[in-house]
């Protein structure tokens, strides 16, 4: 059943999305993505903050090249614009991601992790891109992406030699921004979820719209774009709250 492929779970402002497909180690199938595409499109009502993670000891192995080589150069072109699309949404829905890694961070799986706000990777985490190996090539946003993270030389290098990097390379390079033991990412995720869930949500939306677009940006319009975002986020509602409770001594208690 396509919907057993995506698991659901939600706790109060937290929800866990599990990819399931572990007989392929997680690999991404249309029909996956089209469940991932749909969650963040219309997720459900009073969720503040997502958990992306797999299952059986995988994250996700990338793209699942049985579909791959179904298809002629049309159909691999608007594949790639489809898989684009679902990246950027994820990125942009407003709601901020955290993935919890562990095994396979592959490929398309690498390039999904890259779209997500917050990295957290365990001892098992492999980062690769294999598609040289393959004789293909990225196209699910990898060479923006993860090629803006590590450098379009160090992914050069990457994809060119098909190397693997570990969770602490992949923290020297800013492919995880935490590394934990055994068995950890996911209550971590939680830890880091609650506490993200407690911000404003029009301060968790400002940072998730604007702070990429920003460094897409001359110099000049982004610091013109940083201003419009200040204004609009310390005139809210919100903003009163927070300072008052910071003023006060006490927690703040946002919408």
């Amino acid at each position: 059943m396509a919907d057993d492929m995506l698991k659901v779970g939600i706790d109060g402002p937290v929800a866990t999305l599990t990819m399931n497909r572990p007989a392929k180690r997680n690999a991404m199938c249309d029909e996956l993505m089209e469940l991932i595409d749909g969650f963040f499109r219309k997720p459900p009502e009073g969720v503040r903050v997502v958990i992306l993670t797999g299952t059986e000891g995988h994250y996700c192995s990338g793209l699942d090249l049985s579909e791959h080589v179904s298809r002629d150069a049309e159909g691999t072109m608007r594949h790639s614009r489809n898989w684009h699309r679902v990246m950027e949404t994820i990125r942009y829905s407003g709601l901020p991601v955290i993935s919890a890694m562990f095994g396979a961070v592959i490929g398309g799986g690498l390039e999904m992790a890259c779209a997500t706000h917050v990295r957290i990777a365990e001892p098992s985490t492999i980062f690769q891109l294999p598609e040289g190996m393959r004789g293909i090539f990225v196209g699910g946003g990898a060479t923006v992406h993860v090629g803006r993270i590590i450098g379009a030389d160090r992914m050069c290098e990457m994809m060119l030699t098909g190397r693997k990097f570990g969770p602490q390379e992949g923290f020297m390079l800013g492919l995880t921004h935490y590394t934990v033991g055994e068995g950890e990412a996911l209550p971590l995720a939680r830890k880091l979820a609650a506490k993200i869930a407690r911000n404003a949500t029009l301060s968790n939306y400002m940072m998730i719209q604007a702070i990429s677009r920003i460094d897409d940006m001359s110099r000049s319009d982004g610091l013109f774009a940083e201003s419009l975002c200040a204004a609009v986020s310390q005139t809210s509602p919100d903003a009163e709250e927070g300072l008052k409770a910071f003023l006060e001594k006490r927690a703040p208690a946002f919408r």
